[in-house]
């Protein structure tokens, strides 16, 4: 036996890491000598010989319970020392050495550069006369029923000549090679053959213009274009599960096939130059090869451009290009708007090849029939069912509060998101029983801890907690045991009627299939046995939950919930995107109603500022607002310190019980016109341009917010250019081209613009009049037409008066003793002490700002040095009042040491009864 029989760069790597594994094998089977039938068991394992035996009519399973049995039959060694020294020192059968020897000759015959598998096999099957040569004959298979098996292999796969002859190994990954399509690709048509595809709905346009290209001589390659999410595999699989049923050309129909080639397979692994190139020209040659029986599919069809691109070789869609162009290659692609811009247009030689299928986005109407059409997929899945509401609801709240996406893509996400939150609640324990349970734990370790107690001491009052523990303890476990038979009666029945709904839609799935076949008696014994029988049960299943829900004295609410309705979809939405979309509950009706009492609280002497606010939010919550507009736009106007920011503080802490809702933007940092791009983001090469805008990024991290715009007369003209595709539209283009949504933000602008004429004149009813008319004639100096045109309403805040600064006193000490509260301190302050803090801090000009300056010199400043110098504890009383014209700030011992010789005791109780 020559030693270049066993030059592993003679073989492929198949062939080599079969040969490698002959010394495991017989070290497996203690043999004494390598031989043939180990060969052909390793041989038998799955890959291609397997294959090309089944092809020639073997029963590769019968195959390997003989050989297996041979080689149990065969002398055993016994193994003493070192067993990887005796393996190494296996000796090579005479047959083996024969068989390898033919392999080489059989590799100069197929004209092959390498010795592959197939010629081994061949060479065992003429020479291995210990096994194979007596097991093929037993089965009736001769030595050219292989030799015709692999020969009409190799021309059915790989790479052949243009004369249709059977192709050559030309590498050491040959083998590699075979079946490319089985590795690299999916199999569409298969999946819609097994039902696992979503039925397609409302595209037939567009699968018809898709077949019509598929069906031309030449460049007949459709590429499907459309925003994400829009449906453009969708209609992939609708061509697929067409092609099966038959409602296709000729062309078209079976055994035709769709598959999916999948780019990351291809590229994955492949280390070596030309590797990649030489997988996907398999593919490529295997699509030719099989005279149009096979359609490609490319999902997201812009990598193939620089897709295994390496210097000095070429990307995917150059080695695609001259099998495009001629019409041997048929190829559906996919892509979107922007990427087929970029990278296929650039292209033009690819971009030729291939006819543009636009694919727009659904309207609601027709996302509601495509979820309809999906429905019963995804109850079955999830196990719940699905109320026609839901799907209406997903499709309007989608369409109005998620722009970013595309219908029907979110709509559908909407619905099974909905649907995986009720399957989880079916499946866990409801919270009441488990807070019971809990409880139960609870108690009866307290009962533990008594009764030993009890048998310890002996104390009466022990032993009657205890009577009365176990007393309530025995009602807990009344209650847990019947809320627990509910439970699982419930829960039985729940899934008592999902198993009948998987049962049928295996049987109709078993209908289509013998259609497909024209197996008409299967089919009419199943459409009209054994599906109404399913049916029947299910009904009767569903009528008796209903029967014994009717049936109850006391209505009981149920304790599962296996349907899913409009609420849970906005519950969703409400996550997603933190807008409260549910239906107004009765409380949430109060509140809203309330809200003008509960702004007042806030903000002092702003009346009418506050009725207009509230008034937008109302029409928004009842939906009567424009659904394409901000929820509302308004310009606060008025001189400082009167509290034109502190409403827009009050309205988004009582929308979103946090101040920090409020995205504030102070327009004296847009003043000069560079700064005018950080609210969109800096222009493509500007420094910045990764960083987006202030405005639009913040607005897309929370879409429903308020939106303060803090003075806003100070910002350059520019800002106002934004500002009315902001209020007109309801979004904004950012620097990078996408659309930010303002539709659900309420959008407030500060200014002091005509602030002397509201400090003049905003006294008597005649001098209201001709103080607005003049503010709003100094608006219209100062701002744009346009831009006042697109305002809904201008909002005047009045001056405040020193009744009103009494108020904002009051409100000031309440905050102040809440920050005190969390030392565990008290503060009492009388009605001097509020009338005088009052009056020291009253300046109609500078508003509320010099009132707080007050509070904070007078107050918090004595305050915090009685604190710091051990005054003041923690859990004491401070007792604010007047004494000889001033703020006097005491601590208070007891109530009647508090007060001075000089007070009377009516002033004590005008302390006493005062703040608090």
């Amino acid at each position: 036996m020559a030693e270049s029989d066993f030059d592993q760069t003679k073989y492929t790597e198949a062939a080599w890491a079969a040969l490698s594994a002959l010394p495991a094998c017989a070290e497996a089977y203690s043999a004494t000598s390598v031989e043939a039938p180990m060969l052909l068991s390793i041989l038998l394992d799955p890959q291609v010989a397997t294959k090309l035996l089944e092809d020639a009519g073997v029963d590769v399973a019968k195959l390997r319970g003989e050989v297996e049995v041979w080689l149990n039959k065969q002398p055993r060694v016994t193994i003493t020392g070192d067993s990887t020294m005796i393996s190494s020192q296996k000796q090579l059968g005479r047959v083996l050495g024969e068989v390898l020897k033919g392999g080489r000759e059989i590799q100069k015959e197929l004209k092959d550069s390498f010795i592959s598998t197939e010629a081994l096999l061949l060479s065992l099957c003429s020479r291995d006369t210990l096994f194979t040569i007596k097991a093929l004959k037993s089965q009736g298979v001769s030595t050219s029923d292989v030799q015709s098996a692999v020969q009409s292999f190799r021309k059915s796969t790989g790479s052949s000549n243009q004369s249709g002859q059977a192709s050559r190994v030309t590498s050491r990954s040959a083998e590699g090679l075979y079946d490319s399509l089985e590795k690299y690709g999916i199999d569409f048509t298969k999946s819609a053959e097994d039902g696992k595809l979503d039925p397609v709905i409302g595209r037939d346009d567009e699968i018809r213009r898709a077949i019509q290209i598929l069906s031309r001589r030449t460049k007949n390659n459709p590429v499907l274009i459309g925003d994400p999410g829009v449906g453009k595999t969708a209609i992939a699989e609708g061509i697929a599960q067409r092609m099966i049923t038959g409602d296709v050309p000729d062309t078209l129909k079976p055994p035709c096939r769709l598959i999916g080639l999948d780019m990351g397979a291809l590229v994955a692994g492949a280390t070596m130059r030309g590797e990649f190139e030489e997988r996907l020209k398999a593919v490529i040659d295997e699509v030719q090869k099989s005279d149009g029986e096979i359609v490609l599919f490319i999902d997201e069809m812009h990598t193939v451009v620089g897709a295994g691109a390496t210097s000095g070789s070429m990307d995917a869609s150059n080695l695609l290009k001259p099998a495009l162009a001629r019409g041997q290659l048929r190829c559906i692609g996919a892509t979107t708007i922007n990427e087929y811009r970029k990278y296929i247009e650039k292209d033009k030689a690819l971009e030729r090849r291939f006819q543009q299928v636009y694919v727009g986005e659904p309207s609601p109407e027709d996302t509601v029939s495509i979820l309809r059409g999906l429905k019963p997929r995804y109850e079955l899945h999830h196990g719940v069912r699905i109320r026609d509401e839901a799907l209406l609801a997903a499709a309007k709240l989608s369409s109005r509060y998620l722009p970013d996406r595309f219908l029907p893509d979110k709509a559908i996400d909407l619905v099974d998101e909905a649907c995986a939150k009720l399957k989880n609640e079916l499946t866990s324990k409801p919270t009441i029983l488990d807070e019971i349970d809990r409880k139960i734990i609870q108690m009866e370790m307290e009962r533990l801890s008594i009764k030993s107690d009890v048998e310890k001491d002996g104390i009466g009052a022990d032993m009657i907690r205890l009577e009365n523990l176990e007393t309530e303890l025995l009602k807990l476990y009344d209650q847990q045991a019947d809320l627990t038979a509910r439970w699982q009666a419930e829960k039985v029945t729940v899934q008592g009627a999902n198993e009948l709904q998987e049962k049928i839609a295996e049987v109709q799935l078993e209908i289509e299939k013998a259609e497909r076949e024209y197996d008409l008696n299967t089919a009419a014994e199943l459409k009209y046995g054994t599906l109404p029988q399913l049916m029947e049960q299910l009904e009767a299943a569903k009528s008796s939950e209903e029967e014994n829900a009717a049936g109850m004295e006391v209505e009981v609410e149920k304790m599962l919930r296996d349907e899913v309705v409009a609420d849970d979809i906005a519950n969703v939405i409400s996550v997603w995107t933190g807008i409260p979309t549910v239906k107004l509950m009765e409380t949430e009706r109060e509140r809203v109603l309330t809200m003008a009492d509960k702004l007042r609280e806030r903000v002092v002497g702003q009346d009418e500022a506050i009725e207009v606010v509230t008034d937008a939010i109302q029409r928004s919550r009842a939906g009567m607002n424009d659904p394409s507009k901000p929820i509302a736009s308004m310009i606060f106007l008025g001189p400082t310190g009167v509290g034109k920011t502190e409403l827009a503080k009050a309205l988004s802490e009582f929308m979103f019980d946090t101040e920090e809702a409020m995205i504030r933007l102070d327009m004296s940092e847009y003043m000069e016109k560079h700064t005018v791009s950080r609210l969109v983001g800096a222009p493509p090469g500007y420094v910045g341009y990764d960083e987006g805008g202030q405005l639009t990024d913040a607005v897309r991290r929370r879409p429903y917010s308020v939106l303060l715009f803090d003075e806003m007369e100070k910002a350059h003209p520019d800002v106002f250019n934004i500002m009315l595709q902001l209020l007109d539209d309801g979004q904004v283009t950012d620097s990078k081209g996408t659309k930010v949504d303002f539709k659900n933000c309420i959008v407030l602008f500060t200014s002091n613009v005509g602030s002397e004429f509201i400090t003049d004149l905003g006294g008597s009813e005649g001098d209201q009049a001709l103080m607005r008319e003049r503010v709003e004639g100094a608006m219209r100096d100062r701002f744009r037409p346009e831009f006042l045109n697109r305002i809904d309403e201008n909002v005047i805040f009045n001056s405040l008066s020193r009744d009103n600064l009494r108020g904002i006193v009051v409100l000031e000490a309440r905050r102040l003793e809440s920050r005190l509260a969390e030392r565990s301190m008290k503060m009492i302050v009388s009605e001097e002490a509020l009338d005088l803090l009052a009056d020291v801090g009253f300046d109609p000009a500078y508003g509320a700002r010099p009132l707080k300056r007050t509070i904070q010199k007078q107050l918090e400043n004595n305050i915090a040095i009685g604190i710091l110098s051990g005054d003041f504890a923690d859990g004491d009383t401070i007792m604010v009042g007047v004494l000889d014209g001033q703020i006097n700030i005491r601590k208070a011992y007891d109530w009647e040491a508090v007060v001075d010789e000089n007070e009377s005791v009516d002033a004590d109780a005008s302390m006493m009864s005062g703040f608090n």
